[in-house]
């Protein structure tokens, strides 16, 4: 039996382990070919799309899977440079992140990517210095790989990946492929934000064409209003879109218009000047912005009708001597992403037409005031040579005639026939008066100011109010009584819109026996017995100072009815 050579056994072992490294060596070589070959996928996949939230979460997709992590995140710094605006994740579901609760905002271990733009890979996150632990319901993570995206010489946002599979760290060719990712991550994000501006600016444009083209058309001072906040919410994507104007005799803005499910409930909310979004860009004339409304102490806390109010911006409409005409408020949901510079531009500038256009309806309005008041001036000319004279001259019969009657009882009917027509020849003299009286001094009278005021509440009650004047309001009101009126009057209203929920409100504004009375009911619900009054204590004030009173009762029917009285000045 023949014995194998010990020397013939070292070179085929060897052989075997040449073979063997040799095979090592083609793996690592595919795994190389194959993984850029995915990095080339993704980097075709990135930027083949133009529109930004889909070029982001294609960004974070693409990089869990280039470095096989079981959970991404992408976070988009906000305007201020220190926090995150945007955070969109991979691999966690949507009960998972409710679960959570707030998205993280940049502190902690993801602040360090963002105040030191480099690489960060670390074997262990928890232990590093910067790492604050988890909220409750978070998943446990371990290993970390974070790298920053830059868009031309600005640090866009940064990629953060954890928990590669398998149980092993990042290594250095992790990082490198991450790092060569973000790079043709900043092109696509760049060339995505280029085209998305141009279809803003396209946006905008049209929408002031069909705002333009509205106004020429005729339509009301209300519609303008609402095609402007509906533009703006369109084109911004927007949650909530709010347009609030200044009121004579009110310490605010009031809500003339609301565009979402709720706006109902904010139309007719008078927004503080002191302390909201909308008041410090009404004051400054330049837009104000926030990062999270919903935790932002501008924000008016009455108007959060809906929670989780995220990025929000108030712009005003134009300016005149420091302060803008109006302000239009615009709040995204939380998560969405911050209103940067290059929306601010262009949404300014339509801010600035919408001004113009606001200001052309007014103006158009004027010129309708001026017609009606000649018209007014031509009936009270024709009630003045016609009328009473035709009626004067029918008593002068009348009373001629009595004197040949004999039967006592046609002679008594004559005589009070006469009276009828001299009595109606006074209350045609007295509304020729008032058709006539103009407020020299301070601009429209008390009688048009007070119809302005209720026909605009339209808007935020949802139907015309009853209004019902009486007597010499314009001559017999002094200005600063007048002024006290249209103050109560505008509070009234906006209560009955905010509060109320009637399908019917009625004005009454009288002056006569020495006093100026006015009255607003309605058919609603009522004031609430444990309800706020401070509303209430202050017309009770305003009478007061002035020798007057304020009453409210609610009617056998239901409603509201709410008297306020002032006494006028005994020289009229």
């Amino acid at each position: 039996m023949g014995v194998r050579d010990p020397l013939t056994r070292v070179p085929r072992m060897r052989l075997d382990e040449l073979l063997d490294e040799l095979q090592v060596r083609i793996d690592e070589v595919r795994g190389t070919r194959d993984r850029v070959h995915s990095l080339l996928e993704a980097v075709v996949s990135v930027g083949r799309e133009l529109d930004l939230a889909q070029v982001l979460r294609r960004i974070v997709e693409a990089a869990a899977l280039l470095v096989d992590a079981e959970y991404g995140a992408l976070g988009v710094i906000g305007p201020d440079g220190r926090t995150l605006s945007q955070f969109l994740t991979v691999g966690l579901t949507d009960e998972e992140i409710a679960e959570i609760g707030p998205l993280p905002a940049g502190h902690g271990l993801l602040g360090e990517v963002i105040h030191h733009p480099e690489p960060l890979r670390l074997t262990d996150l928890g232990a590093h210095s910067s790492s604050h632990g988890f909220p409750a319901h978070h998943p446990p993570m371990r290993t970390f790989l974070g790298v920053p995206i830059r868009v031309r010489d600005e640090v866009f946002g940064n990629l953060y990946l954890t928990d590669k599979r398998g149980g092993i760290d990042f290594d250095t060719e992790d990082e490198t492929v991450i790092s060569t990712l973000s790079v043709a991550a900043g092109v696509a994000i760049d060339n995505a934000r280029l085209y998305e501006g141009s279809q803003r600016q396209q946006r905008w444009l049209r929408a002031n064409a069909e705002i333009t083209e509205s106004l020429l058309s005729g339509s009301s001072r209300p519609a303008v209003l609402e095609l402007i906040a509906r533009r703006a919410q369109e084109i911004t994507a927007a949650h909530l879109a709010d347009i609030a104007m200044p009121v004579a005799g009110i310490d605010g803005l009031v809500v003339e218009f609301a565009a979402d499910a709720d706006g109902a409930e904010r139309q007719g909310l008078v927004v503080p000047f002191a302390g909201t979004l909308a008041g410090a860009a009404h004051l400054a004339g330049k837009p104000v912005t926030a990062v999270q409304a919903w935790a932002d102490e501008r924000y008016p806390a009455e108007a959060q009708v809906q929670e989780g109010l995220g990025p929000a911006v108030a712009v005003p409409l134009g300016t005149a001597g420091g302060e803008s005409r109006g302000v239009l408020l615009l709040a995204r949901a939380a998560g969405e992403p911050a209103f940067g510079e290059g929306e601010l531009e262009p949404l300014v500038a339509f801010a600035g037409q919408a001004a113009l256009a606001l200001e052309l309806a007014e103006r158009r309005r004027d010129a309708e005031q001026i017609a009606l008041l000649e018209e007014r001036d031509r009936i009270a000319r024709d009630l003045h040579d016609l009328a009473i004279q035709r009626l004067f001259a029918t008593g002068m019969t009348l009373q001629s005639a009595a004197r040949l009657v004999e039967h006592d009882g046609a002679a008594e009917r004559v005589g009070r026939a006469v009276d009828d027509l001299d009595e109606t020849i006074k209350i045609i003299r007295s509304t020729i008066f008032g058709l006539r009286t103009k407020d020299r001094e301070s601009g429209p009278g008390l009688r048009a100011r007070a119809a302005r005021a209720v026909g605009d509440a339209a808007t935020t009650l949802g139907h015309p109010p009853r209004l019902s004047m009486e007597g010499l309001l314009d001559t017999d009101v002094p200005a600063q009584i007048a002024d006290h009126i249209m103050a109560v009057l505008g509070e009234l209203l906006s209560n009955a819109a905010r509060h109320a929920q009637a399908t019917r409100v009625g004005v009454t504004l009288k002056a006569g026996q020495g006093e100026i009375v006015l009255t607003v009911s309605d058919n609603g619900t009522g004031i609430p017995a444990q309800g706020r009054r401070s509303g209430l204590l202050n017309l009770d004030e305003r009478a007061q100072s002035l020798g007057g009173s304020f009453t409210h009762e609610t009617p056998d029917e239901g409603g509201t009815k709410l008297v306020w009285r002032a006494p006028l000045p005994t020289g009229g």
